[in-house]
């Protein structure tokens, strides 16, 4: 069966008709492309790696996938943003158990702040991304709001 064009109707060849919807005529070609977003990626130090920014390989470079062991880090291996039901659930209360002296209590934002550094990190690095906030906070289980705070005090060295 011949594939057609899905603008004009003219009959496709086959070796195009197996990757494209569309011929090679200007017009066809203007009104059927999409904007991709390609994101440069430090493998070694020689050359980038470039790659086309979806959604997997937005997951995988907040996972720190590609991340370049010889440059300094940037957040836990294996980070996974929490989700609905995580953040939902209620603090367990810990009025009830004593804190022995020896034990120090694990840092805790600075007052005013709502968020770990790891999720500003994450916030920012989706925003150099292009994420608008909207995206970062359903991908980060937090108000749009909060990630705007986190991107505007996010320290200046990362904001380019």
């Amino acid at each position: 069966m011949m594939k057609h064009c899905i603008t004009c109707g003219d009959a496709l060849h086959p070796e195009r008709a197996a990757k494209y919807s569309y011929c090679t005529k200007p017009d066809c070609q203007e009104q059927n492309l999409k904007d991709l977003t390609i994101v440069s990626i430090g493998v070694n130090k020689s050359a980038d790696q470039f790659m086309v920014l979806d959604e997997k390989t937005s997951d995988e470079l907040a996972r720190g996938q590609h991340h370049d062991p010889r440059r300094g880090s940037y957040g836990r291996q294996g980070y996974e943003p929490p989700t609905e039901r995580s953040a939902s659930r209620p603090a367990p209360d810990r009025s009830s158990k004593p804190v022995a002296p020896n034990k120090r209590k694990p840092a805790s934002p600075p007052v005013g702040r709502r968020w770990t550094e790891s999720q500003q990190r994450l916030a920012v690095l989706y925003n150099e991304q292009g994420l608008n906030p909207d995206k970062i906070a359903e991908k980060l289980g937090l108000s749009r709001y909060l990630v705007t705070q986190m991107i505007l005090t996010a320290p200046r060295h990362r904001r380019r």
